[in-house]
């Protein structure tokens, strides 16, 4: 049997119609019909309800389902050693900036000097939304990424990091008191915004919304799409920022910033890496992720 069928129903499961099977597959409705109506036969058994708008799995759909997909991940396993065989090892990796500027440069000169002759290496540094796609199209291998919501990528394991913790931070030029701070006065500022996909400007909005504000309360907003950029700017006293403590951590400590808290806003968000669940035990991986550990204690997959 191929496994194409079997990939056939998973995805049919999934999607719950013939139609949208056939368009996710790029295939006809009719192959797709005829290779469940395949499977059936082969298998003596129904495996989908078609009594309903929605399609659904019988109880034996299931079942083949769930051993459809450990088939197909140790296929994808297979072909990937195949083609690594003799060669090395190719590890596409991006990150959101956070992580890059503020904790790339110590993870890479841990797995550089462990991995530099094995593996060709590709690094991007893309928004989350970006990255999560092209993990789906498959440019990449793995992303370590910042997010506010709890999220799932099919095909790939999360694996959690320490949450990212993030102030307001300005010169003391502006005069403003370190800690707490009111809103209003921070809206005296010019803020320093990173791009609307950024998920430190979405947390910001949100904090913002909640109190029927927006950034547009600010005295002025400046777009910057470079975190060091942005940096600079609030430590020459151009306005505040809203950004992770991590950024900004040597500029904290030796006074050059001060950060800035706002009661009832949240300033915490998620930090995940997530990786090809097919690859997930490839040494080049797993160095990676010792690498990361190094710095963060690795939390549980899912």
């Amino acid at each position: 049997m191929q496994t194409e069928y079997l990939k056939t129903l998973v995805v049919l499961g999934q999607v719950g119609s013939f139609s949208k099977a056939a368009t996710d597959l790029s295939i006809t409705q009719s192959a797709v019909s005829q290779r469940i109506k395949y499977l059936e036969d082969h298998y003596g058994c129904q495996l989908v309800d078609r009594s309903g708008k929605l399609l659904l799995l019988t109880e034996a759909g299931r079942l083949v389902v769930q051993r459809a997909e450990q088939i197909l991940l140790l296929e994808a396993q297979l072909a990937n050693d195949l083609k690594l065989r003799g060669e090395k090892t190719r590890l596409a990796i991006c990150c959101t900036p956070t992580f890059g500027v503020g904790f790339l440069p110590q993870v890479m000169e841990k797995f550089m000097s462990r991995k530099a002759d094995n593996v060709d290496l590709r690094f991007m540094f893309h928004s989350l939304d970006r990255a999560v796609k092209e993990l789906q199209e498959n440019e990449f291998d793995l992303a370590v990424i910042e997010h506010c919501e709890a999220m799932e990528v099919p095909g790939f394991d999360i694996v959690e990091l320490p949450s990212d913790q993030l102030v307001f931070v300005s010169a003391p030029s502006l005069g403003l008191p370190a800690g707490e701070v009111e809103l209003e006065r921070l809206f005296h500022c010019c803020l320093i915004a990173r791009k609307p996909d950024c998920t430190s400007r979405r947390l910001l909005d949100l904090n913002l919304a909640r109190c029927g504000r927006s950034v547009d309360d600010f005295k002025a907003v400046v777009v910057v799409d470079d975190l060091r950029l942005a940096l600079e700017t609030v430590l020459s006293g151009g306005g505040v920022s809203f950004l992770s403590r991590s950024i900004a951590a040597r500029e904290l400590e030796s006074g050059q910033l001060l950060a800035h808290v706002v009661a009832g806003f949240e300033q915490s968000r998620r930090r995940s890496v997530v990786v090809k669940s097919e690859r997930r035990q490839d040494a080049a991986v797993v160095e990676f992720l010792d690498c990361i550990d190094a710095g963060f204690p690795l939390g549980s997959g899912c």
